[in-house]
């Protein structure tokens, strides 16, 4: 099973977070992340106010509770070796080699160059591509989770709306188009 570290960019957002975790809890790859990331995940939600932190913080002991080796330990002297265009995002490349895993999932395409990644054998995935992929080989898995995504949504917002359009604000246009054919 492949082994895929979530970058904090697409563990902040709600939608995008639980589409990429329910694939993990249906067993269609290993998550990876250390320390840092979950920080900075439950950081970027403080944005919201204390709730919002407080919230991100609960998710975070629940998934360290729910995948208790995906959490990577710092490796600083890996660290200190590698490069990227954004020197604040070593500490995730190095997480993933660290942490034996064969790619990142992340938004950041930019600062994290296919060809430095592939030098250490890393690939990179953008979060709405890496799960539309998902749909071509367990549609009726990523079906569900969109389903009871989309439940979750209408029944904290009150409103009807539509499969597809959640995911499109939730910048997974491709996933949404790809559950909604299935």
């Amino acid at each position: 099973m492949s082994k895929i570290l979530l970058d904090a960019c697409v563990l902040y957002p709600t939608v995008m977070r639980a589409a990429l975790i329910g694939a993990a809890r249906a067993g269609l790859y290993t998550p990876l992340w250390s320390e840092r990331i979950l920080e900075e995940w439950a950081r970027a939600a403080a944005r919201l106010g204390p709730v919002g932190e407080m919230i991100a913080r609960g998710e975070v002991t629940v998934l360290k509770a729910e995948f208790p080796r995906s959490c990577i330990a710092e490796a600083k002297g890996l660290e200190r070796r590698l490069y990227l265009p954004d020197a604040n995002d070593i500490h995730v490349f190095a997480a993933a080699i660290a942490g034996h895993g064969d790619a990142i999932v992340t938004m950041n395409r930019k600062d994290f160059p296919g060809n430095i990644l592939a030098e250490e054998g890393l690939d990179r995935f953008d979060p709405d591509n890496f799960l539309r992929a998902f749909c071509t080989t367990h549609p009726k898995i990523m079906n569900d989770i969109a389903a009871e995504i989309t439940t979750e949504a209408r029944r904290l917002s009150g409103t009807d709306i539509e499969t597809r359009k959640l995911f499109k604000k939730a910048r997974l246009p491709r996933f949404g188009k790809a559950v909604e054919q299935v």
